[in-house]
């Protein structure tokens, strides 16, 4: 780990994840790109772990654990997509009683 001297920008990380595009790459990644990436990862999570579910039940896999992991992750991730939503609500609420 490098220590920086105080009032020095932090620098952008020098990997970029395996394929992201021209606009991330850039930082100039939409609210809307932002917004659908998210609910894809969370609709991925679901799946994997509804996917995981049926094959304990019909004894395709035997680990339980790797079940209940993937459950977990869609239960949290779910819970995090809640909360999020329920803090843009209150902003934009906020935001809306201002007075101009």
């Amino acid at each position: 780990m490098q220590l920086l001297p105080v009032g020095q920008s932090i620098p952008m990380p020098l990997v970029q994840q395996e394929g992201a595009g021209d606009k991330q790459e850039s930082g100039d990644a939409s609210f809307s790109e932002v917004l659908s990436g998210a609910l894809k990862k969370l609709n991925d999570t679901k799946v994997n772990a509804d996917n995981l579910t049926m094959k304990f039940f019909t004894g395709e896999i035997q680990d339980f654990h790797q079940v209940a992991i993937a459950v977990q992750e869609a239960s949290l991730t779910m819970q995090l997509a809640v909360e999020v939503r329920n803090k843009v609500i209150e902003a934009y609420q906020e935001v809306s009683r201002m007075q101009i």
